[in-house]
Formats: C-alpha cells, sequence, structure tokens
C-alpha cells in the first residue's frame, strides 16, 4: 500500500503527540510507502520508506500561509505519486481540504477522530471522508453508519511496569533519578501500605475539562502527595493554571502537591513508575489514552469516564467514580488504594495492564486500522 498521511505533528520531542512517530513506524512496516502531510515538523528518527512534509506551523506561518502550502504540498504530491488511501489523524482540517482533489483521483479517505467536541472543521472533514475510525464509540460526537472503532493504540513495551523496584527510571531516556528528584518536590521511592508518602499522579494537559480541580481537593484531607503532569495547551491561556495553583495555597497543599508542568514521555513513564495511584477525571466522551499508558504500567487508574469499564474488570466499584466532580467519591477510592499492600495494588495494576494488552495494544490498533484502509471494513 502506499500511504498519504495527515496529521498534527511529527515531532518525537512534542509532550503530547510523539505517540504519532510511533504510529508511522508500524504502518510502515506494512506499507511500501508513507508520505506524511503534518502540520508541524520537529525531531524524528523514521523508516526509510517514510518522508514528511509540513504545512509550515513550526516556522511561525499564519494560517492562510499554512492553508496555501497544504495546498501546495499536496498537489505536488500528487503530481508525483500513486496513493492507494489516505490517513487522517486527527485533523479533520486537512481531510476536509483534501478530500475534494483526493476523490477526484479515487483516493479514499479514512478519518481518525477522538474527542467528543464538534467544530465545523469535524463536520467538514467528516463530510470528505469514507470512513470514520475512533478509539471508542463514546468517543466520536456524531451518530455515523462510516465510523469503526479501533481502540487505541498503545506502546505496551514501552509503557510497561519495571521488572523489579529498585531498578527506578531505567528506560527513562536517560532521566537519573537525582535529576528527576532535583525537578520535583517529592523524593523517588515506592509507596507502601500506611505510607504517608503515597504518590498519586495525573497525566493530562491543565484544562478544565480534565478536572484537575476535582483530584487536588479529593487529595486534600488524605495522607498523600499528588503530582499533577502536564502544561496549558499551546496558544491558550494560563488562567487554569493559576487558578489550581491557588487552589493548592487555599487548601495548603504546596508541600504535598506540585503543579509538574509539560513532561518528556520518558520522564512520564518514570511517574507512572513511582505512583501508587493514577487518576484520571476525563468526562465521557473523552476516552483518553493516557488511562490506558497508566494501566499498561500496572498502576491502578481511577477513571470518571464509564467507557472505561470494560478495562476495570471485577475492580470497577474501586476505580470508576460517578462523575468527574466526585471529589468524595474520588477522595474515598484514594483512601482505600493507598491502604492495601504493595501486593495487592500490584495484582490489581496486573489486571488492568493485560486487558490494555488485549484491547488497545499498538499491533492490534494497525492490524484494524490496515483493514480498514485497504477494505473498508474491520477484520473479520
Amino acid at each position: 500500500m502506499r500511504l498519504l498521511l495527515f496529521n498534527l505533528a511529527v515531532d518525537e520531542n512534542d509532550p503530547v503527540l510523539a505517540f504519532a512517530c510511533d504510529w508511522i513506524r508500524h504502518l510502515a512496516q506494512q506499507c511500501d510507502s508513507i508520505d506524511v502531510l503534518t502540520m508541524q515538523r520537529g525531531g524524528y528518527q523514521l523508516p526509510d520508506n517514510v518522508r514528511v512534509f509540513s504545512a509550515g506551523r513550526e516556522r511561525g506561518w499564519s494560517r492562510p500561509r499554512r492553508a496555501v502550502n497544504f495546498y501546495i504540498q499536496l498537489l505536488r504530491l500528487l503530481a508525483s505519486q500513486r496513493y492507494d488511501a489516505c490517513f487522517a489523524h486527527m485533523i479533520p482540517l486537512f481531510a476536509g481540504l483534501g478530500g475534494p482533489v483526493l476523490k477526484a483521483r479515487g483516493i479514499p479517505v479514512t478519518l481518525w477522530y477522538t474527542h467528543r467536541q464538534r467544530c465545523w472543521q469535524l463536520w467538514l472533514g467528516q463530510a470528505m471522508s469514507q470512513r470514520i475510525v475512533s478509539a471508542d464509540e463514546s468517543s466520536y460526537p456524531y451518530p455515523s453508519d462510516r465510523l469503526r472503532v479501533l481502540g487505541h493504540g498503545i506502546d505496551t513495551r514501552f509503557y510497561a511496569p519495571l521488572p523489579h523496584p529498585k531498578t527506578l527510571l531505567q528506560n527513562a531516556g536517560g532521566t537519573s533519578p537525582r535529576a528527576l528528584e532535583q525537578r520535583s518536590a517529592f523524593p523517588p521511592g515506592g509507596a507502601r501500605a500506611g505510607d504517608e508518602g503515597a504518590l498519586v499522579v495525573q497525566v493530562a494537559r491543565l484544562s478544565a475539562i480534565k478536572h484537575q480541580a476535582t483530584t487536588i481537593q479529593a487529595v486534600g484531607e488524605l495522607p498523600v502527595r499528588l503530582a499533577v503532569i502536564g502544561g496549558v495547551q499551546p496558544g491558550f491561556p494560563d488562567s487554569y493554571r493559576d487558578g489550581l495553583q491557588s487552589l493548592i495555597d487555599d487548601l495548603g497543599l504546596s508541600a504535598r502537591c506540585q503543579l509538574v508542568g509539560d513532561q518528556s514521555r520518558e520522564e512520564v513513564l518514570a511517574w507512572y513508575r513511582r505512583a501508587a495511584i493514577a487518576v484520571n477525571m476525563s468526562p465521557p466522551g473523552l476516552f483518553d489514552k493516557a488511562v490506558l499508558e497508566s494501566m499498561a504500567c500496572g498502576v491502578p487508574t481511577i477513571v470518571a469516564n464509564p467507557a472505561f469499564a470494560p478495562l476495570l474488570g471485577e475492580h470497577s466499584d474501586l476505580l470508576l467514580t460517578d462523575s468527574p466532580e466526585d471529589v468524595g467519591g474520588l477522595r474515598e477510592r484514594i483512601a482505600q488504594i493507598s491502604q492495601l499492600s504493595s501486593q495487592e495494588r500490584a495484582a490489581i495494576g496486573a489486571a488492568l495492564r493485560d486487558n490494555v494488552l488485549r484491547q488497545h495494544s499498538l499491533p492490534r490498533l494497525i492490524e484494524r486500522l490496515m483493514s480498514v484502509l485497504q477494505t473498508g471494513e474491520l477484520p473479520a
């Protein structure tokens, strides 16, 4: 297959979108060639059968100039290459802009979109796509008979528990325990039953829809530490972050609750491997892959989105809150898990990891995506 791929960024250093390079590498094993037309290009190492072209955001170009450059790049590619399919990953704008040109050349477009937000770009991209794929049925905001559910694609070789707790950070890209300790108010070390320093982590962009305030309030009366990992999305104001810091200060939590900011994926992995508990308060409609990454690391993960219930199994009551604003319910669950023995927490984490391996591994996603790209349908 000769694949044309649209996406938001090709940058292995991007704290949120670095995983796209993993997807491209796995797709490259199944395709003769891949040409990527991305919104923003950064640093990357990809196979020889992959080429990357950019609309120019990394150059600081305006939106109109990027739109013109998108068409210039697309028309040049179409003049010199023949493509069997186009895959637009979380960029319905490119699917919409390129759709008429691609349709005229008989190139089917498959759009990936996993978010509950509706917008005109999505409406346009959906109109130009022959197939739509998403991680979960609840994570696509429009009803459509063209929708095919793929699951997420988690690199479970990377997101994995350490084989022994004393080997902390061995896969953290050269990030030493001492360097991580210097950047953090929290010393490295595991959380044991009764340990007043049990570490809770929440990994997400700082945004009201992620409900970090719920987690901060929930830990206020508990003898635990909280690391809120993630920064404000570029181009958005810092007011939400400032509000969270004020909440931390007002509750007297500055000594044990930290807004860590953006972290590389190696640093995020290090945090997961130090944590006793992970929290994700994303609401229904946000099937957040950060949940699956913490589960893949064997961390008991508390969620608010019932779409994750099939992964929780017998631990559903312990790990699923009533809503993203359920401060009391979250507090109760953090307290219960922090009092479990390390063996009990490890058993919960192992069950969660097994479910992620079965339902949301990257090889499984690529197999299902390739089937849709080739046939329009999921594998039998």
